[in-house]
């Protein structure tokens, strides 16, 4: 029989981002994430209200089918609820948000999955992603196409593929994980991954005395390489007991639900640190410019479960062949028109990008920044009075590298520039 040992949750605005559009619920043995996405307060909304389905249920209600199962079916009345909120108010029009759950049975553990927030187990040592990033890189590197390595720094890495109230209905991934005794499982918004390679928080989980001082580092470090985006951890470490043991829960205990301006700040969580704080956390809710857009969200009800991936350690290296940099660049062509085709291209309405004009002028576009044989991906929305020859080398690229952004963090960029406040800025 399985139990929860040891929880901890914890959440942070981060460096760059004015406020948190993270989300999260604990009740044990269940676990609830939602990142949400949509400018303004919409992301907020979206994550909260994701999050809200499973705490006014107080947990996994009971009912018939497998545990994975009756996730899944919260999953998808949270994107209804979502989606219908959307609908019906026009400053959350587009709001999205990522959901994962996990919920620790008798035997194994459960899990649903929509979005780019991650779920990894961390055992002897090793840690390994158990979800699919729903986005287009993480398609590109499920193919073959591009590394995972080059996805870390891939221009539409924010690009999300699959999020919970963009549509009525969404695919939900769920599945079963068999657990061992020991194994600590991690479920963490992308403020945390974007900022911190696998092995490090590998090596902070397993260093840590315990999972409060663990999420409270993995915070910590996420702010440390830059703080780029909203930062959530949830951390829970599982054991087998025999029957009639009983079912003592460690950690923060109860339940915590956490959004918006109730979480800590980035000062707080030091303080928290340095003092050897416990493990009852207040949560936050997610960033307002959040630069990850939407594309081709599917209309399929949830799917079957599927069988554990295996870690990508684990894969034999593929040899390199001479027609792989025309093969990577048709796939793009190709999944460019597809979701055009499919009406999936929202980022034309809700992604920017900052470029240069064909006379050398910072400018803010809308869309993708890729040109076909029939049609531009993109339109000009203004165009500064700044010369990138002007710039330094650095900003040069940072202007030139065609990042895919909020509005907000687009057209703050580009004030930047105009006012000559942005680090780096002037040409040596």
């Amino acid at each position: 029989m399985l139990r929860v040992a040891d929880h901890a949750a914890r959440t942070d605005t981060g460096r760059a981002r004015s406020a948190n559009e993270d989300s999260y619920w604990v009740r044990s043995p269940l676990f609830v994430l939602a990142d949400g996405m949509g400018g303004a307060q919409a992301g907020e909304v979206a994550s909260k209200t994701a999050v809200d389905v499973f705490a006014d249920q107080g947990g996994l209600p009971d009912g018939p089918g497998t545990y994975e199962e009756r996730l899944a079916g919260l999953v998808a009345a949270a994107n209804s609820q979502v989606h219908e909120r959307a609908q019906s108010d026009d400053q959350f029009a587009g709001m999205g948000t990522t959901l994962t759950v996990a919920y620790v049975g008798e035997d194994d553990l459960a899990i649903a999955h929509v979005g780019d927030s991650r779920f990894y187990v961390l055992r002897d040592g090793q840690l390994s992603q158990l979800t699919d990033d729903h986005s287009l890189v993480g398609e590109l590197v499920r193919r073959g196409q591009i590394s995972a390595e080059e996805a870390e720094d891939h221009p539409q890495r924010s690009i999300i593929t699959r999020a919970l109230g963009i549509e009525g209905e969404v695919v939900v991934d769920h599945f079963s994980w068999p657990v061992r005794d020991g194994d600590v499982f991690l479920l963490c918004s992308d403020g945390l991954t974007g900022m911190v390679p696998d092995p490090r928080v590998a090596e902070l989980i397993a260093t840590s005395p315990d999972l409060s001082t663990a999420a409270t580092r993995l915070i910590a470090a996420a702010n440390e390489a830059g703080g780029r985006d909203n930062i959530t951890v949830i951390l829970f470490r599982v054991e087998e007991v025999t029957p009639g043991e009983g079912a003592v829960v460690g950690g923060s205990g109860g339940q915590e639900t956490m959004a918006g301006a109730t979480a800590p700040s980035t000062a707080e969580v030091r303080a928290a640190s340095a003092a050897g704080a416990g493990a009852t956390a207040t949560q936050q809710s997610r960033t307002p410019d959040d630069p990850r857009s939407v594309v081709g969200a599917s209309t399929v009800e949830a799917r079957a479960p599927r069988p554990p991936r295996h870690p990508r350690h684990d894969a034999a290296p593929k040899r390199k062949r001479r027609w792989a940099p025309f093969a990577k660049g048709f796939a793009v062509i190709a999944v460019l028109l597809v979701l055009i085709a499919s009406g999936g291209w929202i980022a034309t309405r809700s992604v920017y990008f900052v470029g240069t004009d064909d006379d050398g002028f910072v400018t803010l576009y809308t869309g993708l920044p890729y040109s076909l044989p029939i049609l531009k991906l993109y339109s000009t929305e203004f165009t500064s009075g700044v010369p990138a020859q002007e710039l330094s080398p650095q900003v040069q690229r940072t202007v030139t590298e065609h990042k895919l952004r909020s509005h907000d963090d687009a057209v703050d960029l580009i004030r930047q520039l105009e006012q000559g406040t942005l680090a780096g800025q002037n040409a040596s």
